[in-house]
Formats: structure tokens, sequence, C-alpha cells
């Protein structure tokens, strides 16, 4: 049977595991962005509506009609503990996505977090409750549930590309996704770069930094320079 295209639920054919998701948990968003040559990035408009915490977890991807949330509904029914539920809605900040029920269904059935390109309400309940979400907005207007929509298909947040069981992570310094098939490799890259960021952290608490770099790339460039600077 042919599916109608924009209003679809797919299957998600492969999960990230859930020792690779527990992996990147332990690491700062930056350094997973550094690791993945800095050019990835959800946007800076999604920030957190959430009172603290870090989110790793594995996309269920939505696709939603501005200001409408049926398939977001739909998401949560399905979603599996350790899911993150990211919704691409055009950024568009009319109406609230979700609030406070939807958010205790969503804690009651095991979702580890929430990357929504729209608006949420209730801001108090979020905070409270604490389950990690990032969200471009807040506004009282709530949805409609009229739909289309599509759930488990590629969608897009400022650029970057979210596949369905990408590895998504999210802390106060924005929100990532890490492509599946290319993870296990950014991984290793990634604890590269924070086993270097440990020891450059304890060099400079001792006094021992070498800033001599500096210098060196401003003289590279053609930088002109005293001779005392």
């Amino acid at each position: 049977m042919n599916m109608t295209i924009g209003f679809r639920i797919c299957n998600r054919p492969n999960v990230a595991p859930k020792a690779l998701v527990e992996a990147f948990a332990q690491l700062p968003v930056a350094n997973v962005s550094d690791a993945m040559s800095r050019v990835f990035a959800a946007g800076p408009s999604l920030r957190p509506m959430h009172a603290s915490g870090s989110m790793a977890g594995v996309a269920l991807t939505v696709r939603a009609r501005p200001g409408d949330n049926l398939m977001l509904h739909k998401a949560i029914d399905m979603a599996q503990p350790g899911d993150v539920i990211v919704v691409d809605a055009g950024g568009d900040l009319t109406n609230a996505l979700m609030g406070e029920l939807m958010l205790a269904y969503a804690v009651k059935r095991g979702v580890a977090g929430f990357v929504l390109n729209g608006a949420i309400r209730d801001v108090d309940a979020f905070v409270a409750t604490n389950l990690p979400t990032f969200a471009a907005g807040v506004t009282h207007r709530g949805p409609y549930k009229d739909g289309p929509g599509e759930i488990n298909v590629p969608i897009s947040l400022g650029g970057m590309v979210i596949a369905p069981g990408d590895i998504v992570l999210g802390d106060a310094d924005g929100v990532l996704a890490v492509p599946l098939a290319d993870a296990e490799d950014i991984l290793k890259r990634t604890q590269a770069k924070q086993d270097a960021e440990t020891r450059q952290m304890q060099a400079i608490a001792e006094g021992k930094n070498d800033r001599s770099w500096v210098d060196a790339a401003l003289k590279k460039l053609g930088c002109e320079m005293p001779e005392t600077a």
C-alpha cells in the first residue's frame, strides 16, 4: 500500500545502541561538535526549557504542521524508554506544541527528552519536572490537532539533518545530532578531544599552559606586532 507523503508513520529501522548513547552522555556537546568539524548545529534558537542537566537519547523524529501537535501525541504513544522526540514544526511560535499534560505523559513513557522547533507552554511545569526539553519559544496559545505530519522520517533543524535512530544530545550550549553511521568514530574523536582538554586544564592550573601558538599564528598570518608584545 502506498503511503501519503506528508501524512504517514514509518518504522524506525536502525536505532543507536544503549551503550553508545550512554558513552556520549558523558561528554560535553561542544566537544562532540568539535569532533564533527564544527559545522553541525540545530540552531541557537533552541534553548533549554528545563531547570538544568544534559540530554542524550535516540531520535524519534516528527515533522509537524506549524501549531499542530497531532503527530507529536502519536509519537509519545510510540516512544520507547530513552527516546528523544525531535519535532520539526517550522520554528513557528504562534501556538504551543505541548504543555504540562503531555509532559507528564512523556515522563511516564520514559521519554528522555524533547527537541521542539516550535513553542511550549506551562513553562513552570517543564522547570519543575526537569525533563530535558529544548524549544524555540513560549506561548500560552494552545495547539491544533488536525495534522498532517510524519513520524520516523529524516527532518532538518537549522540545516542539521536528523534521521530516526540517530543520537541526539543537548546541554546548555544547544542541541546536536550524531549520525548513527558515524557515531563510533565521532565518539573516539570526542574522547580524544576531552582527554586533551583535561590535560590543558591541568597545565593552566599549574601555570604551565603553552601560549606560544598565539604569536606563531599571528606571525603566520602577517600581523604587525611590536617587539615587546
